[in-house]
């Protein structure tokens, strides 16, 4: 079975195909065959102005047209669209869903920052985890951070913040909104055992790729400081060439390692895996169980 999701973030738009095969014990497997990433950046928008400007709903667009395109040629019969805080912020953005149901079939629906949150959680990683800590999910976009925080293998509590690499760098994340996000995790986590941070995202996706670690090792907090300090040092040019970004990457990149540094420092964690998982992946596990139980209806 082929299945499809569309991830409509502040940042970008991202398409997943995966095909979903059982491996010979009978688990459940996701293999990904392809991953498309749009830079659309509705946050510059929509965090200044409050709306979508027409170029960039033509962009929506013309991206959700050639996501349909590609859906149709890995014949994917089941997808699953979702966007986040640009568009749960805008003021028009009824109106372009409308407009890419009626020009692609693909209908969006706008999630709240906790099912962001839950969606992350759905991949299920920290399960594989040790007991003898406690684990807090870290997912950083443009316009918000879902926190997810479980110990002794259960969900203690998920929270979206509206902190995110946009709205850093628009200046629009004032003091008081740091300080009850600090307060907020020192509450919550206190008495609970040792801290490990789980991140997501493409920022500390990025992180990890330059540090040339091995998969499954964690990045430290004191080396993610080191990179904050060291890439802010450089203009947006440099840090193009030198660290080889992209210009939609190279400009967040600064403001996502100040969000993990500071959730990393108020609970406590010195260490975080980074999984290179999302929101995409999320989806399309949440779209196959949804399948799963709409089949065991009908049976």
């Amino acid at each position: 079975m082929r299945l499809a999701a569309i991830d409509i973030g502040s940042n970008a738009a991202r398409l997943l195909i995966a095909e979903v095969t059982n491996d010979e014990k009978g688990e459940v497997q996701f293999n990904k065959l392809n991953l498309v990433r749009v830079p659309l950046r509705l946050g510059f928008d929509v965090f200044e102005k409050g709306e979508i400007s027409k170029e960039k709903r033509g962009m929506v667009l013309q991206t959700m047209k050639a996501y349909g395109h590609l859906i149709n040629a890995y014949g994917v019969k089941h997808v699953i669209t979702c966007a986040t805080s640009a568009m749960r912020d805008a003021s028009n953005s009824a109106d372009l869903i409308r407009k890419v149901k009626l020009e692609t079939g693909l209908e969006i629906e706008i999630i709240s920052g906790d099912l962001e949150a839950s969606l992350i959680y759905e991949n299920h990683v920290a399960e594989n985890m040790d007991t003898d800590h406690s684990y807090l999910y870290i997912d950083v976009g443009g316009g918000s951070t879902e926190l997810t925080f479980f110990a002794d293998g259960k969900l203690v509590f998920k929270q979206s913040f509206n902190i995110g690499t946009i709205r850093l760098l628009k200046d629009m994340v004032t003091d008081d909104k740091w300080n009850e996000v600090k307060e907020f995790i020192k509450a919550k986590t206190k008495g609970y055992k040792k801290i490990v941070a789980i991140g997501t995202g493409g920022n500390i996706n990025k992180v990890f790729s330059l540090s040339k670690k091995k998969d499954g090792k964690p990045l430290s907090l004191e080396l993610l400081k080191d990179y904050h300090k060291e890439i802010a040092s450089y203009t947006l040019y440099d840090r193009i060439n030198v660290y080889k970004l992209r210009e939609d990457r190279a400009d967040v990149i600064v403001p996502a390692l100040q969000i993990y540094i500071n959730v990393m420092r108020w609970s406590d964690a010195d260490e975080i895996y980074v999984p290179k998982i999302g929101l995409a992946d999320g989806l399309i596990q949440h779209l196959y169980h949804d399948l799963l139980s709409r089949d065991a209806l009908h049976t």
